[in-house]
């Protein structure tokens, strides 16, 4: 059983457990798990692992719209190197500062492979939710699209110091707050573009056209030869933690104005099946 098959199996049991976030008293919460094997190649140092793994839970914190409000990691390692481990307090620190959040501390803890588990929290009296899109609206994404996929390219070529500052992205938060007021669905897209619109068209009972020409980060194209690997990388890799959101198409030239980043639309909200440019776009993205 897969992390979406495992998910919808616990749905039943726990009903308020939410989107992006659970949803507490106007208060969000979230949690993620990293592992060393499988989110840090070899070469990520501990200040960019602090970083992105903390990062990884605001980024849903974002997602609902929500404000930052603070942070905490729990880490594990084998041992725990001083640098080691003041670097990644350094990155987690620097990550919340960046978002208007506090990283407030957490839990160390003997571990054979470095693994940490982070929880970020936040606060929204309306959080945004996946369901709320309607057909005839516009769909939009922040920032580029691919910039993870470059990075681990470059940690395979040995260009570290590059990969380090690919793979630290800044959480959308204050962007996912400007959208509030606009957008009526909207995700992270950590699971990878493609997989994000599946799973909002599945949670708002609607459907996607997207259309070319899509926002893929400048780092993909200076690194690909074809047009395959470019929507490998860019649509279908993840771990982007970019905003994908749904909102009005009569809104979105003010909603751009507020938003602190790029901000592109890609496509309208439909009745029913998710297309890029006509072809129907497979449900493939990032699998825990």
């Amino acid at each position: 059983m897969d992390e979406r098959a495992a998910l919808a199996d616990l749905a039943d049991r726990l009903p308020d457990a939410g989107d992006d976030c659970a949803v507490v008293d106007q208060q969000v919460i979230t949690t993620d798990m990293l592992h060393e094997r499988t989110d840090f190649p070899s070469g990520t140092t501990r200040y960019t692992a602090g970083w992105r793994a903390v990062g990884a839970s605001l980024s849903d914190v974002a997602a609902m719209g929500a404000d930052a409000t603070a942070a905490v990691a729990a880490y594990g390692a084998p041992s725990f190197e001083p640098d080691e481990l003041g670097a990644f307090v350094d990155g987690a620190q620097e990550v919340c500062h960046a978002v208007g959040a506090e990283y407030v501390g957490g839990d160390l803890d003997n571990h054979d492979e470095f693994t940490v588990a982070t929880t970020a929290i936040g606060t929204a009296a309306d959080p945004v939710l996946r369901s709320g899109a309607s057909p005839g609206e516009a769909v939009c994404v922040t920032g580029t699209l691919g910039r993870t996929g470059a990075a681990l390219e470059l940690f395979d070529s040995g260009d570290i110091d590059r990969a380090n500052e690919l793979f630290r992205f800044e959480p959308r938060v204050h962007a996912g707050v400007a959208l509030r007021p606009y957008a009526t669905a909207m995700m992270d897209s950590s699971d990878g573009l493609a997989r994000s619109l599946h799973q909002l068209a599945e949670a708002s009972g609607c459907g996607f056209a997207i259309e070319e020409p899509l926002p893929i980060d400048k780092q993909v194209d200076a690194i690909t030869e074809t047009d395959q690997e470019r929507s490998e990388l860019g649509v279908f890799f993840g771990e982007d933690f970019e905003l994908v959101c749904t909102l009005p198409e009569s809104d979105v030239p003010e909603a751009r104005q507020g938003v602190p980043c790029q901000f592109h639309q890609i496509g309208t909200v439909t009745e029913r099946g998710v297309t890029l440019d006509g072809e129907v776009l497979p449900d493939r993205g990032y699998s825990h």
